[in-house]
Formats: C-alpha cells, structure tokens, sequence
C-alpha cells in the first residue's frame, strides 16, 4: 500500500508540471512606476549657523542665523522623472540665492545630467511665493532612495542682506517636484 502511494506521488509530481508545461497560452503583466523626486541635505553637512530643521521626502527646512552672510548648502536629488527644484522664503531676507555647482555622486547617475540642468542665475528675490532654483530630466538611472551612488548634487549659494545677519533667523524651504507633474 505504501509503494502504491509513492508511485502515485511521482506520478503526480512529473506528469501535472509536464502537462502545464505544454499548455500554450498567454501572460500580461502590466505595472506602473510612479515618478520619484527626493531632496536632502549631502550627509555630513554641518555649518554651526544653519540649522535643517526636516531633510526628506521632497523637502529640506532651513534655518539661518549667525553672524556669517554668505552660506553653500548642498542639496542631493535623486529622481526617476524630469524635476524642479524650488524654493520659498518664509521668513528674514536674502539678497542673493543662485546654484553654484552641480555634479553627480556617482555612476547611477545620468552621464548628461550636469550639462542638462537649468540653472536659474538670479532670482527675484522680491517675489512672494516659491521660486525655481533648477531643473532638469531624470537623474538617477537605478539603486534606491538611499543609494549613495545615484543622487545629483546641487550646491546653492544664500547671501544674507546686510541688515538679515545680526537679526532674526531666516527660514528657508526647498522643494523637489516631478517635473512632468507641473503645468
């Protein structure tokens, strides 16, 4: 009785994938990739006068105070989708905000991003509202949304007024948007 239930077993086992091997048929597997656009502040940045009060996500929360008017933050972006990075003055002055460098952090990055970025010069700084600092087409090509390898660094360069250094702290907030979500 034991034999009997073995073979009918291995028969089981061979002949039922065999005959679903030979069926013919068709699989569609459809699946969508929604657009990704992340900012954040390069790790290890430290400036005893700047404080990131939220980096992730889509948005990095500054805050500026102290005695020194002019302050670079490097921000990293990672994208699977054209972006617009944008900033908005909630609150102090400034009399300068312009991006100064912009360079890959690694190989996951798109070889023709650097030279595809649209750097906005000079801001209108009188402009209530956010405005565009940079844009650009996709920048990572794989790894993940912690990948150290994949994310595009843009420097921006902040120039305090005169008046803005000694006085209240300035808050400044950066965001990230896909570009393609943006009329």
């Amino acid at each position: 009785m034991r034999c009997r239930f073995i073979f009918t077993l291995m028969a089981v086992l061979f002949v039922v994938p065999a005959s679903v091997g030979t069926q013919t048929g068709r699989v569609t597997l459809q699946a969508t990739v929604s657009e990704t656009v992340t900012l954040s502040v390069a790790p290890g940045f430290s400036q005893s006068h700047v404080d990131v009060v939220s980096s992730g996500g889509n948005t990095v929360r500054i805050t500026l105070s102290g005695n020194d008017p002019v302050i670079r933050v490097p921000l990293l972006v990672r994208s699977n989708t054209s972006f617009k990075i944008s900033a908005e003055l909630e609150t102090g002055e400034l009399s300068q905000l312009l991006v100064t460098d912009v360079h890959p952090t690694g190989s996951l990055v798109s070889p023709h991003i650097v030279n595809s970025i649209d750097k906005r010069p000079k801001m209108d700084l009188n402009v209530t509202g956010p405005f565009l600092i940079a844009s650009g087409p996709r920048v990572s090509l794989g790894g993940t949304l912690d990948s150290p390898n994949n994310a595009l660094q843009i420097t921006v360069l902040i120039n305090l007024k005169p008046q803005q250094v000694r006085g209240s702290p300035v808050r400044l907030t950066f965001v990230a948007t896909a570009g393609s979500l943006i009329q």
